[in-house]
């Protein structure tokens, strides 16, 4: 029975419901700086019509953007990290991992963008009480450091007190509002007439309509990126989605309320402002006229006369002048002025806390090198002190620049990059038809997703092209280093289910098209065992195989479970390879049935590549017979061969770990365990690339040979595999040397033909050697060592009759009767004299690759045959491969 945990927690966790954690915060963020500071002026520079088309096309974005993010929100259990949990969990971290630090980045800037929006409004009081500290500019800039200083306290006071606060910015801002349409309606003082008041005049609202644009910022496109991070807030809810109660439920259900609310806030305060107040006055209460007359203008028709300060271009009031002009149309300006102050300072207060958060969970995730440090939480809340910190000096950086509509286009760009990737997230995810893409919230349209992602990108590039292609750039920049990095983390993004129907349909379409002899690739199946314990062996394989072609690595495992998954090295070594184990009693029965199960449709190993078999001599009569067996199976199956030996070993042999001849699998792994270091998280993690015993294949050659003994046509992978060896970039700078002969003397004309066809292949070998004559005698040491070898083999003088020898091959195949050697001696000289030529010719080779002999079935015994190999290439410093192709063509001089 479990224990359990009595001890009490530290606090009470905080937790907040959708209308105080979500609607609420949603809609303080959206009405924030743009709406009470720039939204008069954009009504005067566009017109009522064009800011309704600005504010409709913001919440057509904002609204397919909500739809989205309720989908994916719904899609499982949010945690904290709200934007950024979302997109990576759905997109997986490369996009996820971008998205989040320039999310992170954007609400710091915000931060800045209605901090100086609260200080302009407290500027403007200092110049109305002609009580300025310095300068216009200066005074707002020390006005924003002091106040967010004092909103970073509430922020690291905790969640508890911010949301708090939040609420009594909400009441005021309600308040405020009501005080605005209720000044709209009570009659116009002389003053506020001077500064362009008249109450609701369809004259105003009809000359409002169009737009009347002025200066360098008087465009369509302009006003939009002024107007749109008032739109930004929309994700103000779903960033905090570690503090909810319930996000699944708050964020759908207060983030669209809260679009719809405010939409129609914008709607009417900019069709009410625009239908009372004029785009310029001069503010002098002696501006008036006798009687009204229009040819005054407008203002005339009101019995005003503002056209000296229209032809001076100075006038300081009127909708495209006075940023103030709500407070001055409402009933009891100091309300307006206490609700610009709540919607800057909650607005700011909630990115203040946003960007911490987000990045939080970013830092934590441990995507990017060097920013772990600022994901440590503190208190029951587990507040990111440290990322608080770090947005802080970014907002304050952005204060000093002091400029309102400088800063607001800056942000922009980031947020319509987020929300692309938010409504392509939702798209990609839906499209995969991925059995994990479950979202409770059902009213989206993938298609509508798609369309704001676009969007969103359409209008980063209206706004400003060169900070479109800034974002689009870090992005692009962020992706391509996770995806070199490959951090370990499997969020079953759609991503990944994406890539498995494009692999399932390719694959699909490839096994309905016939093979041809122009797209052979050697697809290699490696009897590695552990693919740990013969690195060599893996490294040589996917040196020509990776991009190119298939490579398995294949583990026998004799009579023994084993589920650890070894296909983590392969992968941590960045090896281009899948792996594939199978249980039998013995090795050929595996061998063979990885040969016969292993791959998938057109995507199945048609090359066998093993070990040589170093400690033949020691090993049991049985595991003999099954290596050999094994060759013949591969060619039984339509097989290519290839065999590797090295001069010290492959570590240890693939037989010789399954046969017990030295530590077993669970010896292995328990060594290796003992000995990582606790940030190891796989065995063997020493990479390949760095690991001496694999620098002759992985390291660079330098000036070397492959020198090929090509001594048979097998349908030509002895010549196709050193072919795409050399294209490598580390055996570019190897010459390819080639070696013929045959049975007899060959002449020059002969050898000519050959080369005249090695340059139809088109492979590049122009270097042709005929062999020296290699059926003369070898020398009588050679010769001596390959009798001592097979002595232990051979039946004795009292076993050699006709019928004890037959019989002997029936329960002692391995035996090696004088019949056997006599038969055999004219080939068996001819190996022992090629590796005689192989020690004099190839000594200083990068690599030997040569023809692999095999007899008939039945017609040498396994000892014997594995002799002939050991002799045949022994004592060479480069690697050999001995090489036979199935006898089937990988190799034409045909165009069709």
């Amino acid at each position: 029975m479990p224990e359990i945990e009595t001890a009490k927690p530290e606090g009470k966790v905080v937790r907040f419901g959708w209308v105080s954690g979500v609607m609420i915060r949603c809609m303080l963020n959206i009405w924030g700086v743009i709406l009470f500071l720039r939204l008069p002026w954009i009504t005067a520079q566009a017109g009522i019509l064009l800011t309704w088309l600005i504010i409709l096309l913001a919440v057509l974005v904002t609204t397919i953007t909500g739809l989205s993010i309720s989908a994916i929100s719904t899609n499982g259990k949010v945690k904290a990290g709200g934007t950024y949990f979302l997109i990576s969990r759905s997109l997986g971290p490369e996009l996820g991992g971008s998205i989040g630090l320039i999310f992170s980045f954007a609400n710091a800037v915000a931060v800045a963008m209605h901090t100086v929006g609260f200080a302009e409004t407290v500027r403007d009081l200092l110049i109305e009480f002609d009580a300025l500290m310095t300068d216009e500019v200066n005074d707002i800039r020390i006005i924003g450091v002091i106040t967010i200083i004092v909103l970073l306290g509430i922020s690291l006071a905790g969640m508890e007190w911010e949301s708090k606060a939040q609420v009594v910015f909400f009441i005021i801002i309600i308040i405020s509002f009501i005080n605005y349409f209720v000044g709209t309606l009570i009659p116009a003082s002389q003053e506020k007439q001077s500064k362009g008041f008249f109450n609701y005049q369809s004259e105003i609202f009809f000359g409002s309509l169009y737009p009347n644009w002025r200066g360098s910022e008087g465009s369509f496109f302009s006003m939009f990126s002024i107007y749109f991070p008032s739109a930004t807030g929309i994700l103000a809810g779903a960033n905090i989605s570690g503090d909810l109660k319930d996000p699944a439920t708050a964020i759908p259900k207060g983030t669209l309320l809260a679009i719809f609310c405010t939409a129609l806030s914008y709607i009417f305060m900019s069709a009410s402002i625009g239908a009372c107040v004029l785009d310029d006055a001069s503010g002098n209460v002696n501006d008036t006229l006798e009687k009204n007359d229009i040819s005054w203008g407008l203002a005339g028709s009101f019995g005003w006369n503002f056209t000296a300060c229209i032809d001076n271009n100075d006038c300081h009031f009127g909708l495209n002048n006075y940023y103030q002009s709500i407070s001055m149309v409402s009933a009891f300006s100091p309300l307006i002025t206490a609700g610009i102050f709540s919607a800057t300072l909650s607005s700011a207060l909630a990115c203040l806390v946003s960007a911490p958060k987000v990045f939080q969970c970013l830092c934590n995730d441990n995507i990017y090198p060097l920013i772990g440090f600022f994901g440590k939480g503190y208190g029951k809340n587990n507040e990111p002190f440290r990322a608080y910190i770090l947005a802080f000096i970014i907002a304050l950086a952005f204060i000093l620049i002091g400029d309102l509509n400088t800063i607001a286009p800056i942000i922009s760009n980031f947020f319509l990059a987020s929300y692309a990737l938010i409504n392509f997230s939702c798209f990609h995810a839906s499209i995969t038809n991925s059995p994990g893409w479950r979202p409770s919230f059902h009213y989206y349209n993938k298609w509508a997703s798609l369309f704001g992602a676009i969007v969103s990108i359409a209008i980063m590039f209206m706004l400003m092209w060169w900070a479109a292609l800034i974002a689009v750039g870090i992005i692009v920049f962020l992706l391509a280093y996770v995806n070199y990095k490959k951090p370990s983390v499997n969020w079953g993004s759609s991503i990944q289910a994406a890539s498995y129907n494009m692999a399932l349909s390719q694959l699909i379409s490839l096994d309905s098209t016939e093979d041809h002899i122009k797209n052979f690739r050697p697809q290699c199946l490696v009897l590695t065992g552990i693919p740990s314990s013969r690195p060599e062996l893996v490294a040589f394989v996917a040196t020509f195989t990776k991009k190119q072609s298939l490579m398995i690595c294949g583990h026998v495992l004799m009579g023994e479970d084993d589920t650890r998954d070894y296909s983590q090295w392969i992968n941590q070594q960045q090896v281009h390879s899948f792996y594939s184990e199978v249980t039998t009693k013995d090795l050929r029965t595996g061998a063979k049935m990885l040969m016969e199960a292993s791959g998938l449709g057109k995507l199945q190993p048609n090359t066998l590549v093993i070990g040589f078999k170093q400690n033949w001599t020691l090993d049991t009569p049985g595991n003999l017979e099954a290596y050999v067996g094994v060759l013949y199976d591969a060619l039984d199956l339509n097989f290519g061969l290839c065999i590797l030996r090295m001069r010290d070993g492959l570590d240890r042999s693939y037989l010789t770990e399954d046969l017990g001849n030295g530590l077993s699998d669970s010896e292995i792994c328990n060594k290796k365990k003992k000995k990582k270091k606790k940030k190891e998280s796989v065995q063997g993690t020493r990479s390949m690339a760095s690991n001496p015993a694999t620098d002759v294949f992985l390291g660079k050659q330098h000036n070397k040979t492959i020198d090929i003994y090509w001594l048979f046509d097998d349908g030509g992978l002895t010549l196709l595999i050193p072919y795409l060896l050399a294209r490598k970039k580390c055996w570019r700078n190897c010459k390819v040397r080639v070696f013929i002969g045959g049975h007899g003397d060959i002449s020059a004309n002969e050898g000519d033909a050959i080369g005249s066809l090695l340059q139809k292949f088109r492979l590049g070998f122009t270097d042709i050697h005929i062999l020296p004559d290699y059926n003369q005698p070898p020398q009588p040491q050679n010769a001596k060592y390959f009798e001592d070898l097979i002595s232990e083999f051979q039946l004795g003088d009292a076993t050699q009759t006709a019928d004890f020898a037959d019989e002997s091959w029936n329960h002692l195949p391995w035996k090696i009767s004088d019949k056997d050697l006599e038969s055999h001696r004219a080939k068996i000289m001819r190996q022992v004299r090629l590796n005689e030529i192989m020690r004099e010719l190839s000594a200083d080779a990068a690599l030997i690759v040569m023809s692999l002999p095999l007899p008939r079935r039945g017609a040498c015994p396994s000892s014997l045959y594995m002799a002939l190999l050991d002799t045949l290439s022994r004592d060479l410093r480069p690697p050999v491969l001995l090489m036979r192709g199935n006898q089937e063509n990988v190799i034409t001089f045909y165009c069709q």
